[in-house]
């Protein structure tokens, strides 16, 4: 009669090699889950300079987003990162797709910042934010990961009497400056914006309709007009 033994060792060996492996592979999904998705279809672009609330946000504290003096320092970096850090890590993701243009019929009134995403609402709220000096004439300037390009930019500034420390920004909030012309796919774009007349601590909003799809962006640069 053969004996089963051999074979029954045999299974035992694979055994003892599937365990480890089975737990190296749960190990691995764990640490994927936890990193911040940025794959092709998100790795866009923010205005950096002035910077956009939640770059400023992410530039500052994003390698020390833990530190609670964030609490007394940047009181509305530090709101954001409570609401929802993912808006700060995924500062190049702020898309909607398909509005067609219809900035304004689509993105309601106080929802301007966020550009109308319930996930990212910390941007929307007023308070002490981070505020860039510019002059009268300055540049915005892009950066995209990914190189799309814009059929335009639209850029606004908020209104005198306007004040970002209480009030969350509506439509009705805005003066429009200028639009521009079509940019090639590039990961810097940059151009030069004419103003006057204002003083102290405005808005500069900006709305980037990308170049590859019907994609828009709209976002909250705080500066001081000097």
């Amino acid at each position: 009669m053969r004996s089963n033994e051999p074979h029954q060792s045999g299974g035992r060996s694979r055994s003892v090699v599937r365990q480890p492996l089975r737990a190296l592979v749960l190990l691995l999904a764990v640490l994927v889950g936890t990193l911040p998705w940025t794959g092709a279809a998100q790795a866009h672009g923010t205005i950096v300079s002035p910077p956009t609330r939640a770059y400023q946000c992410w530039q500052t504290w994003g390698n020390n987003h833990t530190n609670p003096a964030m609490q007394q320092q940047d009181p509305m970096c530090w709101q954001a990162f409570q609401a929802n850090p993912d808006t700060m890590w995924n500062w190049m993701s702020a898309l909607r797709d398909g509005l067609g243009g219809q900035f304004q019929a689509r993105t309601p009134d106080g929802q301007l910042c966020s550009n109308g995403l319930s996930r990212n609402d910390s941007l929307n709220q007023p308070g002490a934010w981070k505020t860039t000096n510019i002059g009268r004439n300055f540049t915005l300037q892009l950066y995209d990961q990914a190189s799309h390009g814009a059929d335009y930019f639209r850029v606004y500034v908020s209104k005198n009497g306007f004040n970002p420390a209480t009030q969350r920004l509506g439509w009705g909030n805005l003066d429009f400056i200028t639009q521009t012309g079509r940019y090639a796919p590039a990961q810097n774009i940059s151009f030069n914006v004419s103003t006057s007349g204002y003083t102290g601590h405005h808005i500069v909003f900006v709305i980037w309709q990308a170049s590859h799809l019907d994609q828009a962006y709209m976002w909250c640069s705080d500066v001081i007009f000097t």
